[in-house]
């Protein structure tokens, strides 16, 4: 059993990486690149294409699954900005920004788990300083 064409794509866009477009991801030419062995370098296509079922199984039901219940409570969260206190209730004022962080954190768990590299649109989650 493959990951099918929309996980495929999900995988990546999670892992922080851009869509493929029109370019074909393959073993010489893709965005994404993880450490198998000394000298040894894997295109995150090779990885997702040659996976066990077992691993495979671990991605969907583990990852995929949970991120695509995080990325939706994001934009659900809105439901609650418009109150701010309601009798006792009081709106947790960081909660989209604590779902995000969240999120995040999969989406990383699932790129060791990948064995590659965050994504420029995720990033290694630290700070960084640019010049």
């Amino acid at each position: 059993m493959a990951l099918t064409a929309q996980q495929l794509a999900d995988v990546r866009r999670f892992a922080g990486y851009p869509m493929l477009g029109d370019s074909v991801a393959d073993d010489s030419r893709d965005f994404a690149y993880g450490w198998v062995s000394p000298g040894v370098w894997q295109t995150l296509q090779h990885r997702l294409t040659n996976m066990r079922p077992e691993e495979e199984s671990i991605l969907v039901s583990a990852y995929l699954t949970n991120l695509y219940a995080l990325e939706s409570a994001i934009p659900n969260a809105s439901d609650n900005l418009d109150t701010d206190q309601a009798a006792v209730w009081k709106r947790n004022a960081r909660e989209i920004s604590d779902r995000t962080a969240l999120l995040d954190m999969w989406r990383r768990r699932m790129c060791a788990f990948i064995g590659i590299a965050p994504g420029p649109f995720l990033g290694n989650g630290g700070i960084s300083v640019t010049r």
